[in-house]
């Protein structure tokens, strides 16, 4: 039963997909703000492996932003495929991510199920109010790759056939290997999505985290030092393997450098650009720091701290931080945290800003393209209007990420010492006012 449910979603998320790649909207999603920046679009893509291909370096100007390993993969891919290969190729790297996911899920929501009964020895025996993790583990195992499949901002970020696809299932690989412990894998991973993406640095320590935590103490330093000399060892190796490949160490300015510095100005659904285009030019660097501390560093440590005892939900904290404060978001990287809800379904009960996020989320989704439109086409109006839309998006996901923080802390409550469900001999009542 559950083999052929899988089988259905595959084949309707797939169909769904082939059906708008090859219709009229296909060129409109790609061309989409939200959907394609700078690092992502395959219409850059296409020319940078154009410019390779006749022998022009295309790290001169600020036109091609991928590594050069990825440009010796893409150039492999427009060599051997047919356009129609290349729209497969993207289908299936959603399927194979989805499954990931799944695989991911079902680890980890077996690991929550046994932690959760060792931890019920200590809970007092006063009545408490939560869902238990064995009971919806079947259904949060199938929400989460149906989450990922069906999310229209997965579905579009797809169509649009975006690099993003390919940073998602490297994601997916990293969380799997994570789960299964894995370590060479896992640093190997790490390292190739640090050097396209620079901020995944930081999915090193919940890692870390997972792979040291059941072992013991006098082995946990070893294995700690062991992970971070290899996954630094792996990232410069792929760093001079990326100079080998282009001939030089011009691919740095327009990658890390081009993520960092932020000099590509064009609208997106971050926070960046609207900011330094208001920005005067000599506060420009101390800017420019203070939101790279933020997205990189800021939250790093205080987050490894209190969730040290779930590596997961830490891992997800990270990938929502990537994907509200970095430099040149999109709807895929927000499309694939959302898609990992699904695994913390027992937290839920305990969330307050549900109905909120979704209705700002929703409401900044669809607002978003009109809004584009009576600035950019109508002149009905302005940068403002479009910036005010995208700072509601990250203001909603950060209630987002806030409130399922906080719910964890309250299961957490919960279970220890147990929440009345009367107060003062009646039967307490959640109301929303």
């Amino acid at each position: 039963m559950i083999t052929a449910r899988r089988i259905s979603y595959c084949t309707l998320a797939s169909a769904i997909r082939f059906l708008l790649m090859n219709s009229e909207f296909q060129k409109i999603i790609s061309e989409r703000v939200e959907v394609s920046t700078a690092l992502n679009s395959w219409k850059r893509v296409t020319e940078g492996v154009y410019l390779r291909t006749f022998g022009i370096d295309p790290y001169i100007g600020d036109l091609f932003h991928e590594t050069p390993l990825g440009l010796w993969v893409f150039t492999f891919m427009h060599q051997c495929m047919s356009s129609w290969g290349l729209k497969c190729l993207f289908v299936i790297t959603d399927l194979l991510t989805a499954w990931l996911l799944f695989a991911t899920a079902k680890y980890y929501i077996i690991e929550l199920a046994k932690r959760e009964e060792e931890n019920k020895k200590n809970t007092d025996d006063n009545e408490v109010s939560y869902t238990p993790i064995a009971t919806i583990a079947k259904t949060s195992v199938l929400y989460v790759p149906a989450a990922y499949l069906f999310n229209p901002y997965i579905v579009l970020n797809c169509v649009a056939q975006t690099t993003t696809v390919f940073t998602n299932f490297l994601y997916a690989a990293i969380l799997y290997s994570m789960i299964r412990r894995l370590r060479i894998v896992s640093c190997v991973l790490i390292s190739l999505v640090t050097l396209q993406n620079l901020y995944p640095l930081s999915l090193i320590v919940p890692t870390i985290i997972y792979i040291v935590q059941d072992k013991k103490k006098a082995e946990r330093v070893t294995s700690i030092i062991f992970m971070i000399i290899l996954f630094s060892s792996v990232l410069s190796f792929m760093v001079y393997i990326s100079y080998l490949i282009n001939g030089s160490w011009s691919f740095l300015d327009n990658t890390i450098g081009f993520i960092l510095v932020v000099p590509d100005l064009h609208p997106n659904i971050g926070l960046y650009w609207y900011f330094f285009t208001e920005m005067f030019e000599h506060f420009r660097w101390l800017f420019i720091a203070s939101f790279q501390i933020n997205v990189g560093i800021l939250y790093i440590i205080p987050l490894a701290f209190r969730l040290r005892r779930d590596p997961m939900l830490l891992a997800f904290a990270y990938l929502s931080i990537i994907a509200i404060f970095k430099s040149y978001p999109s709807i895929g990287d927000v499309g694939f945290y959302m898609a990992l809800l699904p695994l913390w379904q027992h937290l839920f009960q305990h969330m307050q800003q549900g109905f909120i996020v979704g209705c700002f989320m929703l409401f900044c989704t669809v607002f978003a393209p009109t809004v584009w439109h009576q600035w950019i086409y109508s002149r009905s109006a302005n940068a403002n209007f479009y910036f005010g839309v995208t700072l509601a998006f990250a203001i909603a996901q950060i209630f987002l990420l806030t409130d399922i923080l906080f719910a964890s802390i309250k299961r957490e409550l919960a279970l220890r010492h147990g929440l009345p469900k009367e107060i003062d001999g009646k039967k307490a009542k959640l109301i929303l006012e």
